[in-house]
């Protein structure tokens, strides 16, 4: 979907006085501010209820503008935006002059990245300048993928919704820390730990925790109402159907294994066999169960390969820092 040219200016207008937009891009749809006005920047914290030690990203329109806004770029984050921007790949840096803490949580790192969406690169061009924009939610929920969820769970808090079709990848970018030696994984995301090992020539690790903060750190994230329960693949359906027994409203992620098993459940979502069309829908499914009344949403984690590992580190935020049982 192409948004409109008078759509994109009157998002740019709403940008340069200090009101939000909530914008798409590939991966989910940001609640975006100017990132040199602190007075705006601080609304997103308001309007989401997220805490403000809690980073944001900056969405800038091309990675030739990466040096306005950090202080040091390392050749490893060269390489990386050469190959990888525009897209869902973030880079944390040494912030730059332009960035106000207000933006990075009180860090002097920053965040940034290039986001591969057609409407978004507009309206950065349009704007003229960064954007930070975590995903338009509230704090610690669903992320939204679709203008849609926007309006139903932020409603009038955003000063205009800026529609560009549903989101292409589905999950958050990949952010990686290039200020030290070693480059290492802060979040998986779309793109692949694989696909950066090849092009840095060297491994990288995903620590589960890090220095430095960074966006979808906190333990319980990516959550919907229902509680998310995470066994093992072979127990999904018996777990879930004990669990309806004993009087829940289940909801399952069934696996593409038992794609023909017959389930007493509540509500069934078949998992794709497909992990990009698994990360695109992820997202969508858990508000389809909670809408659908769900209290309890039973799913397994998938191998931790490729776009998987995004996955299920989703997965394992969204059941939060609770026991594994009913």
């Amino acid at each position: 979907m192409k948004a409109r040219t008078s759509d994109i200016e009157k998002a740019a207008a709403v940008l340069r006085a200090g009101g939000l937009v909530a914008l798409p891009t590939e991966t989910v749809y940001g609640l975006g501010a100017n990132a040199e006005a602190p007075s705006a920047v601080a609304r997103i914290f308001q309007v989401k209820g997220r805490p403000p030690s809690h980073p944001l990203i900056v969405h800038i329109g091309g990675a030739e503008l990466l040096d306005d806004w950090v202080e040091d770029v390392p050749p490893a984050a060269r390489l990386l935006a050469e190959h990888f921007w525009p897209g869902p790949l973030t880079l944390v840096l040494r912030r730059g002059a332009r960035v106000p803490l207000e933006a990075t949580g009180g860090l002097e790192t920053v965040a940034v990245r290039v986001p591969d969406h057609p409407v978004a690169l507009a309206l950065l061009s349009a704007f003229g300048g960064g954007v930070t924009a975590p995903s338009a939610n509230r704090f610690g929920s669903v992320s939204p993928t679709t203008a849609n969820h926007v309006r139903a769970e932020l409603g009038d808090a955003v000063d205009f919704v800026l529609d560009g079709g549903p989101c292409e990848v589905g999950v958050e970018s990949t952010i990686v820390d290039v200020t030290g030696d070693a480059p290492s994984i802060l979040r998986p995301g779309g793109v692949t730990r694989e696909d950066l090992e090849a092009v840095l020539g060297r491994p990288l690790a995903v620590p589960s925790t890090s220095r430095i903060r960074v966006p979808g750190q906190h333990p319980s994230h990516y959550a919907p109402r229902a509680r998310v329960v995470l066994v093992e693949p072979e127990k999904v359906v018996a777990e879930a159907e004990l669990a309806q027994e004993l009087g829940h409203q289940v909801g399952i992620f069934l696996p593409p294994a038992f794609a023909d098993a017959p389930v007493k459940a509540h509500a069934v979502v078949a998992v794709p066999g497909s992990m990009a069309a698994y990360a695109r829908g992820l997202y969508g499914f858990l508000r389809e169960l909670d809408e659908q009344g769900c209290d309890l949403i039973f799913a397994s984690l998938p191998v931790e390969e490729e776009l998987g590992l995004a996955i299920a580190n989703r997965l394992r935020r969204a059941a939060g820092p609770r026991p594994s049982g009913v």
